[in-house]
């Protein structure tokens, strides 16, 4: 009997990245449409799997849009506010291809950020996020970068191979703000921390980096030991502070969230000497003002508008990219400080 004709075998991904001079990554995110290509490179790929025979629907020539989610907090400090209008003004310079989808998300609803991670309901190449670093979110986004986008956060790390991070360098903000706190302090005494909540890395940071250097290098301070968690909320930090002020010799007040106004207001009543020094993140417009005024010491800016401009860069970089998308990582942005004599003068939200 004779033997049955032997079936041609299918051409391979390498075969397939050979005759089109790419590599065999990009055939395979060409070919499964996990994530844009360049349209040199996507034509390259269709061509030479269409001459090697593939035997299967390939892609269309035709580059689709390329969708990518901005998924922020429903934050209602003046940072928030202003990276939200930063990554809308920065979309604007973008090819009209690339579509970008802002979804603001509750920030005490982590099921629902975790959804919108992992339930675009459209084919996503990219996303934009600011979130705490907890384990949902943490296996949220493993998954999301398993599935072949390009990831990055803003803000605050999360712990996530794979995934790129812009913005500052929350320990040495945190240091430097330990370091000004240090020298300018007019009197031995204690130096209290207020944050957010410390599931924000960068809040956790911020303060760690502050009291190493506090510590390390001042010793007629007394640190303590660990943040009060504000929640932003005004009426926190000015009970936080009041109660400082009342019974123990602060000499120094490091916020590293919001609630300026809840702390200017319990630095009026009960130092109006402005003899506590007092540091804090954003140059927010009501930070002008304290800053004018003498309450405040230092403020650190994080710079909203290169974080934005950075996290689209990366994004686009990556769908356009012939090869292998740009390494992840620490994107970095610097961060500025200011005092009463050097800021300019202009409205923080525009």
């Amino acid at each position: 009997m004779a033997d049955a004709p032997r079936r041609k075998r299918t051409p391979r991904f390498l075969e397939i990245a050979a005759e089109a001079g790419v590599s065999p990554s990009t055939v395979d995110r060409v070919l499964n449409e996990r994530g844009s290509v360049s349209d040199k490179a996507r034509a390259k790929v269709i061509a030479a799997a269409s001459k090697l025979g593939v035997p299967r629907i390939l892609p269309s020539r035709t580059h689709k849009l390329i969708h990518f989610d901005l998924l922020l907090p429903d934050d209602r400090t003046p940072f928030f506010q202003r990276l939200r209008k930063s990554f809308e003004e920065s979309a604007r310079f973008l090819d009209k291809r690339f579509v970008i989808h802002r979804r603001i998300v509750r920030e005490d609803r982590e099921d629902l950020l975790t959804r919108a991670m992992l339930e675009p309901g459209y084919p996503r190449q990219g996303l934009v996020v600011a979130a705490p670093d907890t384990l949902p979110i943490r296996q949220a986004l493993r998954e999301v970068i398993g599935r072949g986008e390009a990831v990055v956060a803003v803000v605050n790390v999360v712990g996530a191979d794979g995934l790129a991070y812009v913005g500052i360098d929350n320990y040495r903000a945190g240091r430097t703000a330990g370091l000004i706190l240090g020298r300018f302090a007019r009197k031995p005494g204690r130096v209290m921390f207020l944050s957010n909540r410390d599931i924000w890395k960068a809040h956790f940071d911020r303060t760690a980096g502050c009291r190493d250097v506090l510590t390390a290098s001042f010793q007629h301070l007394t640190c303590d030991r660990t943040s009060q968690e504000t929640h932003d909320d005004d009426t926190r930090c000015y009970e936080a502070v009041t109660s400082a002020l009342r019974t123990t010799g602060l000499a120094g007040l490091y916020n590293s969230g919001a609630g300026s106004a809840g702390i200017v207001k319990a630095l009026n009543e009960y130092d109006p000497g402005h003899e506590v020094v007092w540091i804090t993140h954003e140059l927010s417009d009501d930070h002008r003002q304290y800053l004018k005024s003498g309450t405040l010491t230092m403020v650190i800016d994080q710079d909203p508008d290169m974080q934005a401009i950075s996290a689209l860069r990366y994004l686009v970089r990556s769908a356009d990219t012939e090869d292998e998308r740009p390494a992840p990582g620490e994107q970095g942005c610097e961060f500025r400080v200011y005092f009463s004599e050097n800021f300019a003068e202009g409205a923080y939200i525009k």
